[in-house]
């Protein structure tokens, strides 16, 4: 089956509207200077063809030799265009009903602030994809890398933006 070709669109975080990761987006855990809230994001001029909606945050310089996926959500409703701040916090009831958080390079659901080493910069890149279908069927154990091959074949659009952040 191939794959269908991406009409760009928008995305913006206020929370990284200069480019940097804010210090409230940032790990709490392992001496992490953060609070740990997943950035708000905000989507514009999606396909009207979109049918639901995946959010990522992938970290493409962590010393791993696969990157590091920070979050992951699917399922979005075609209806959302914004995730509030803190939505990938568990527990908070943010997300929109459906929605599905797939486990992150920690091994669990949610959102994992970056903590990279100090006196290093790393790129954090958020994208949203757009869905040909309503929701996809994943796995319990899904990964972020089974999540964008599942997505594949119906991606109708695309729109993301890189911060940076150091400590």
């Amino acid at each position: 089956m191939p794959f269908n070709t991406a009409t760009p669109f928008t995305v913006h975080s206020p929370d990284m509207a200069d480019g940097r990761v804010a210090r409230a987006q940032f790990a709490s855990a392992m001496g992490g200077p953060g609070d740990n809230l997943s950035p708000q994001i905000e989507w514009q001029g999606a396909p009207a063809s979109a049918q639901s909606f995946i959010v990522t945050l992938y970290d493409p310089d962590a010393p791993t030799g696969s990157g590091w996926w920070h979050w992951a959500v699917a399922n979005l409703p075609a209806s959302t265009r914004a995730l509030p701040r803190g939505a990938g916090v568990a527990g908070t009831g943010a997300l929109p009903p459906g929605a599905v958080e797939i486990n992150t390079d920690m091994g669990v659901p949610g959102y994992v602030g970056p903590l990279p080493p100090p006196g290093g910069t790393h790129r954090y890149v958020v994208t949203v994809t757009a869905l040909d279908v309503p929701r996809l069927d994943l796995p319990p154990t899904a990964t972020p890398a089974l999540l964008a091959f599942m997505a594949g074949a119906h991606t109708v659009g695309k729109a993301s933006f890189t911060a940076m952040g150091s400590r």
